[in-house]
């Protein structure tokens, strides 16, 4: 698709600037980056690559929310992952992806041209560094998430999904979540059941019983607002120190 300019071409001003591979760039880092990067947007429902594509970018997603799933012999798909702002996607170092990713909701993508980044990696050693923690918390997030889906009930996985999404919007803001905290969620209920092996009813249902136990409330059809964080924790069957990773 066409390149499109998004209207935050600053990186001091960027929403996502202290969570993004970015980070620790300094000033003149940001210069090299911003003479190689471009914005995508996407609606809610469209490709963005599909596993098995030669892909010559990397980037970060900026805004929005897209779904990784894979595609077995038979038709049938699986989702395995979610990019959420701040995110990267692409691998330095390999032309194609593995798995198909598409927009859950309309996505803005922060795009760097492959083979400039990549050499950005090997000349400045705390890019890369960058890069490798947010893999290894990546990582430990996929291990998280295997004792949600194959351990938990389906109130508790429509409690994790909700405390790791609130976990998320309140680190771009440099905060935690208080008692109060308030955040839209990004995922339709259909995207919520395929992430979490759901059907759709019953993540109707459960999100309905968290609203009716005053575990969460719900203003409009997406504004979650958590009036008491320890009772949200509570509901994801973590104990106080553990849980899923930001």
């Amino acid at each position: 698709m066409a390149e499109i300019a998004y209207k935050t071409k600053d990186c001091g001003t960027c929403p996502i600037r202290h969570r993004a591979v970015c980070a620790r760039c300094e000033a003149d880092e940001l210069v090299y980056l911003d003479q190689i990067k471009y914005y995508r947007n996407y609606e809610a429902g469209q490709p963005i690559v599909w596993s098995g594509d030669h892909i010559d970018f990397v980037g970060s997603v900026v805004t929005g929310v897209a779904a990784l799933t894979q595609t077995m012999e038979d038709g049938r798909t699986q989702m395995v992952g979610l990019l959420l702002p701040s995110d990267f996607l692409g691998r330095p170092g390999r032309n194609n992806v593995l798995y198909d990713v598409t927009a859950v909701s309309d996505l803005t993508l922060c795009c760097f041209r492959r083979k400039p980044f990549e050499e950005l990696l090997t000349t400045h050693p705390h890019v890369s560094q960058r890069l490798l923690e947010m893999t290894l918390n990546e990582l430990d997030a996929a291990r998280e998430w295997m004792l949600v889906l194959g351990r938990k009930t389906a109130r508790e996985k429509i409690a994790s999904l909700l405390l790791i999404i609130a976990r998320r919007e309140a680190s771009l803001h440099l905060s935690s979540i208080v008692d109060g905290s308030r955040f839209d969620l990004p995922l339709t209920r259909e995207a919520m059941a395929d992430y979490l092996g759901l059907t759709l009813e019953t993540v109707s249902r459960q999100i309905s019983a968290l609203k009716r136990d005053g575990v969460i409330e719900l203003q409009g059809t997406r504004q979650v607002h958590i009036p008491d964080f320890a009772t949200l924790l509570a509901e994801t069957g973590d104990d106080a120190d553990g849980g899923m990773p930001d």
